[in-house]
């Protein structure tokens, strides 16, 4: 067999390759579907991401006989960083063919770069933040694919564990019907409603256009508040949200964000996200211009079948209440009850730490069992006498 040459990525067509091998290395694959080039542009290209603003990234490419067989991103968040209180490399936008000798050589060679960071360990994989796309699909592979959720043949996980890789969290998601039968099922305690009785004090808002740059600003600071205490944590800067909402206000609708407040204060958030898939599965990650007629079609009318809950959260100072316990499942129902107005079929409770218990047993109490898992894993590094730090941007 060829030896594998990991390379680092420095100009604009090396650039393109990264972006959009996984759709070459995973073809004909059960159950890949290729993402869209646009989003994956948003996520990974360095004057669109914004993750490029505070974070030193290298991206590599693994080739072999001059064709390439895998990918993978170095990564030094200095937000990260302050918050975590210790130099933690990240590594992310893992891909490769399922072969341990590709997966090694590609680990390696982030690993070197980022020990030249003077790191203490390594996480991942993140694409390219903790708030994108996060871990290594290890079940799952055949379910539908959804917004955000990478996909990894089940090989992958072995293989880093082999290069020296250990779990430390695995990130459940669930398959949520809306049905009549869940809306039925699924009540909160006593049957409690916004503004009345107990609830008094709690007013539900929607999604405003008009709104949606404050609103977006609460919601980051919700969001930042609830999560602060979990595992691999990073703060969303305002920036950051600011391309996010930019990104996806073509597919929002205002039953899209369930907003809780008490007395006028915001207290708790859930936000769904229309399935990008639901629109795109047939026209592949480079739509014809055919392909994107039917996609600003299918945009404009809404053809989207199921969606997922990316943010549900309530804030710290009402955690440990009977509030606080109570507020996660008035939005659940909220968003159940908003199906009416919206054409989803099913929605995707994820990703939920494993570790987070009360997040698991909300969605649980739903859905028994998760249908996708994804892992994160850490590697202590042992610092070489000579590195030396030079943080450098990738081209």
């Amino acid at each position: 067999m060829a030896d594998i040459d990991v390379r680092p990525v420095h100009t604009r067509r090396e650039l393109n390759c990264f972006i959009k091998l996984p759709r070459q290395l995973y073809q004909g694959m059960a159950g890949f579907v290729p993402p869209f080039d646009m989003e994956q542009v948003s996520l990974l290209h360095p004057r669109q991401s914004a993750v490029f603003r505070h974070a030193d990234v290298q991206y590599f490419i693994a080739w072999r006989n001059n064709a390439p067989v895998g990918r993978i991103a170095a990564i030094m968040d200095h937000r990260a960083i302050e918050q975590w209180q210790e130099r933690i490399g990240q590594f992310g936008a893992l891909d490769a063919l399922p072969e341990a000798e590709i997966v090694n050589a590609l680990l390696t060679a982030a690993e070197d770069w980022l020990k030249k960071q003077h790191i203490t360990r390594i996480r991942g994989p993140v694409t390219l933040s903790g708030n994108a796309e996060t871990g290594t699909m290890i079940e799952g592979q055949t379910s539908e694919p959804m917004i955000a959720m990478p996909w990894h043949p089940p090989e992958l996980d072995t293989f880093i564990r082999q290069a020296g890789y250990h779990k430390t969290e695995d990130l459940f998601s669930y398959r949520l019907e809306l049905t009549d039968e869940t809306e039925k099922r699924f009540k909160v305690p006593n049957d409690l409603k916004p503004g009345e009785g107990r609830l008094q004090a709690i007013t539900v808002r929607s999604l405003s256009k008009k709104e949606i740059v404050s609103q977006g600003e609460i919601l980051r600071q919700l969001y930042n508040d609830a999560w602060s205490e979990q595992y691999n944590f990073v703060p969303m800067q305002d920036y950051e949200m600011q391309a996010l909402i930019a990104q996806i206000k073509p597919l929002l609708r205002p039953e899209h964000y369930v907003q809780i407040d008490q007395n006028g204060e915001p207290v708790a958030m859930a936000m769904v996200l229309p399935n990008i898939y639901d629109i795109t599965s047939d026209l592949g990650g480079s739509p014809s211009i055919t392909g994107w007629v039917k996609f600003a079609y299918r945009l404009l009318f809404h053809r989207f079948h199921s969606a997922r809950v990316i943010l549900l959260g309530v804030t710290r100072k009402l955690r440990g209440t009977m509030m606080g316990a109570l507020l996660p499942s008035l939005a659940i129902v909220e968003l159940l009850r908003r199906r009416h107005t919206l054409p989803y079929k099913w929605v995707e409770l994820g990703w939920i730490l494993e570790s987070n218990t009360g997040m698991r047993n909300l969605a649980e109490s739903l859905v028994p069992n998760p249908h996708k898992k994804h892992r994160i894993y850490e590697k202590v590094v042992t610092q070489d006498e000579n590195t030396s730090s030079s943080p450098k941007n990738t081209a």
